[in-house]
Formats: structure tokens, sequence, C-alpha cells
């Protein structure tokens, strides 16, 4: 098969040198290592540990370290750019790469432009050192369990998983529902909220985000996992049984998620790249279908049939609107945003999710009976892209909340 063409051209999208190069870096790497693979992954609900040794040696689970600290040194739409690429080839590869990489997004570009005193922000440099170190030396993988099956996750409660100072660190007791990687990740990036003698209400002003070990006593995964689709996820329940950790598992200082969360509000669109890149796979795979060009399929040819073009203009119309909103929304990104911002990263976190969805349902309908078959990938992205609407904090129903809410009220107003 030839190499695929970008998603998003370097030239006509007015790329960087460096966000042209990490994207064909993602795309080279999906297309020769993850897309052979990812049937795998998916038939067996297992999760892809070789795909993740592979990225190790090629870089990529340091994309998003600063370049001085040793790492690849992308920033948010250079990320959100090659993550589109990897999403293309095997959706659970890069959802999952987005849980890794965002401990290392969020501590690192997304903290510089975040308040902190001289000595705080030393603090934290000199611990996201240690966590950087253990990726980049150690190939060591973090998760980023978020769901707790309330409303936390969506930014409007405080999370239930709490963490208690004690001397030396904290003990942190809860559970966390659809932890991706449980089981596999070397360090879970957990969200809870510092509990305070004498103050029984708990506050999303205390979120602390500690990474603790999977074998620090009292982690468990339960559960079992096996569901309809991005099931090389493998997002088990983890529970948290008073779990200590130490003061340098902090990858955030105390209060800085609750202030990154108001200020830096697209570091919640980071997992739409995946759903961008199964769009373009879908259509992808539409084009070389009805050429008759799609590896291990007769060369029949079933583009000259009307209802054919007609339905391949019709995503590819959807494609570009997709890709067009998508890509403004993560120019925008970074601290302190206009509503006029928060609004459309809204907006495209909505289109890429359902558009993902609704463009693989008309790969199947278009490509017909054999887009049905498990030997053929279109079925599996057809799983992965139902998928997307669902996903916390930005699902597509509080995406449309919040979106009539806030474009019919300022702020302030009530009635």
């Amino acid at each position: 098969m030839q190499p695929d063409a970008p998603i998003f051209d370097p030239e006509a999208f007015r790329l960087t040198a460096q966000e042209a190069a990490l994207a064909a870096r993602a795309r080279e790497f999906g297309q020769a290592v993850l897309a052979p693979r990812a049937a795998r992954w998916d038939r067996e609900a297992s999760f892809p540990t070789e795909n993740y040794r592979d990225m190790h040696a090629n870089g990529l689970l340091g994309i998003c370290i600063p370049e001085e600290e040793g790492g690849l040194g992308a920033g948010y739409r250079a990320y959100c750019l090659a993550a589109a690429e990897m999403g293309r080839y095997c959706g659970a590869t890069a959802l999952t790469w987005n849980m890794h990489v965002c401990s290392t997004l969020w501590t690192g570009a997304l903290t510089e432009d975040l308040e902190m005193d001289a000595a705080t922000r030393a603090a934290h440099r000199r611990r996201r050192r240690l966590h950087y170190g253990r990726i980049l030396r150690d190939g060591a993988v973090y998760a980023q369990p978020f769901s707790e099956g309330g409303a936390a996750a969506a930014g409007t409660a405080a999370f239930g998983t709490t963490a208690r100072r004690v001397p030396g660190g904290y003990v942190v007791n809860g559970k966390k529902i659809f932890a991706s990687l449980a089981g596999h990740a070397d360090f879970y990036g957990v969200l809870c909220t510092e509990t305070r003698e004498g103050e029984e209400r708990l506050s999303r002003r205390d979120t602390l985000y500690l990474a603790i070990p999977r074998d620090a006593p009292g982690v468990a995964v339960e559960g079992e996992w096996d569901p309809l689709g991005m099931r090389g996820t493998v997002s088990r329940n983890l529970v948290f049984r008073d779990v200590f950790v130490e003061e340098d598992a902090a990858l955030m200082p105390p209060g800085l998620y609750f202030q990154a969360a108001g200020r830096w509000p697209h570091m919640f669109l980071t997992l739409s790249p995946t759903y961008m890149g199964l769009a373009q796979a879908a259509y992808d795979f539409t084009v070389r279908y009805l050429r008759g060009e799609w590896p291990g399929t007769p060369p029949v040819k079933r583009r000259m049939y009307p209802t054919k073009q007609i339905a391949v203009a019709e995503m590819r119309i959807m494609l570009e609107q997709t890709r067009t909103l998508w890509f403004q929304a993560i120019t925008e990104a970074g601290p302190d945003p206009t509503k006029e911002q928060v609004l459309r990263a809204w907006a495209a976190q909505h289109t890429v999710m359902e558009n993902a969805a609704a463009l693989a349902a008309k790969a199947v309908r278009t490509c017909g009976g054999q887009a049905m078959l498990k030997s053929l990938p279109l079925e599996r992205i057809y799983r992965d892209a139902r998928c997307g609407s669902l996903m916390l904090p930005w699902t597509a129903e509080l995406c449309l909340d919040r979106i009539g809410r806030e474009a019919l009220y300022e702020k302030g107003e009530t009635d």
C-alpha cells in the first residue's frame, strides 16, 4: 500500500515545520506498526503493549515532554495533529496514548501558562522531571483515570476519590470507572480531592493530580471488559484502598488543576484527535474499496455507480467541514480563551464525535455487505467511532447543553 497523504496538508493548513514532521512521524508509524496489529487488540479486547514498546523506541511516548528535558517538545496543536494521524490506524492505541501524553502536556506546556510563585514552579519542574525521566528512560506509561460515575468528570462536582495528607505524602481512597490502561499502565495519574480536617464538604478547588504506581499496596483492578468498541483500551475499574503515595507523586501542585480547568478549557478537547483520525479512516477505506484498491479484496471497481459517487461526495463534504472546524479550535487553544473560542471548542468536540460515527455509518452503507466482515477494518472503525460521543468530560449531550446555555446567557444573567 502506498503511503497515506496527510490528514492536514502542511502547506494548505500552514503547519510549522515541527508540526508537519511530528504528524508525518505519527502517520508513518501508524501505517507501518499500528494498522497491522489493530484487529488483534480489538478481537481480544487486550491492551496494545507491543505498540507502547515501539512508541518508546520511536520517541512518541515523550512527544509533549519539553525538548530541554529530553522530549520532542510538541505543543498543543502539534500533538493534536499527530494524535489524529495515530487515530486513523488504531483508535484504541491512540485513545490510550492520549491519556499518557496528557500527563506530560498538562504538566509541561500547559502549566507554563498558569500562575505559580517561583518556589512552587521550581518544585513542580523538579517533580515533573522525575516523571519525565521514567518515561524517556524506562518507557513508563501513565494512565489518566477520570470517571467516577457522577458529575465530577463533567467538572461540576468534586472528585469522590480522596487524598488525605499524612507525613511524607498522601493516603488515597476511592474508585475510578472506565479507567483506560487499567492493569497495564505503570502509573495512574489520579484526579482526587484533598480532604481537610474539620471540613465535611469536598471542594473542586482542592483537586490533586497524583501519580500512583500500579504496584502500590491497596491498588486493585476489578471488573470485566467486553465493550462495543475501543476494546483495546482495557478500561476496567480501578480501586484505591488506603494507598500511600509520596509528596513527589504530585503531577501538579495543589490547586493548579482547578486553575487549569478554568483557564485552559481546551485541555479537555484532547480526546477528539482520535476521532478525527477515525473519521478520516472511514473516508479513506470507502474510496479505496470503491476503487478496488483495498489489500486482500478482489480488484473489483464500484466507483462508476452514481449512488456511490453521491455518497462519497456527501462524505467528503462532511469530512471537510469537520476538519476545518476542528483545526480552527485546536489552533485557538491557549490560556483564558474568549467566550466565542470556548463555544467553538465545544462545537468542534460535538462535531468530531458525532461526524466520525456518521461517516463510519455512511461508509458501511456505501461499501455494502463486505463492510461487516471483521477481516476488514471498517467494521472496527464503525464500532470505535460510535464511542466518541459518550466520553467525558465533554460528551455530545454536555456540549449541546453548554453551547445552548452559554449562547443565550452572559455571565451573571439569570431569569
